[in-house]
């Protein structure tokens, strides 16, 4: 196989030529973003709890949830 292109040095360049032009029309039509938009995924959680302050809200209810949700991917 090697020996093609050593007795064929044109079909060598030719290859090498059409690599080149097809190297330069992709980095000239691919769209490249050096800062893309990525939405981080949001969760937005509704509780209440009648007649708890909030240090027990925080305990009873916060921190559970936030370690159930931080499990989640």
């Amino acid at each position: 196989m090697f020996k093609k292109f050593i007795e064929k040095p044109v079909l060598s360049t030719v290859i090498s030529i059409i690599i080149v032009i097809l190297g330069i029309l992709g980095l000239i039509t691919l769209p490249v973003s050096q800062y893309p938009e990525i939405a981080p995924p949001t969760v937005q959680v509704s509780a209440s709890y009648q007649g708890a302050n909030a240090d027990v809200v925080m305990n009873s209810v916060v921190v559970p949830l936030e370690e159930q949700i931080n499990g989640v991917e």
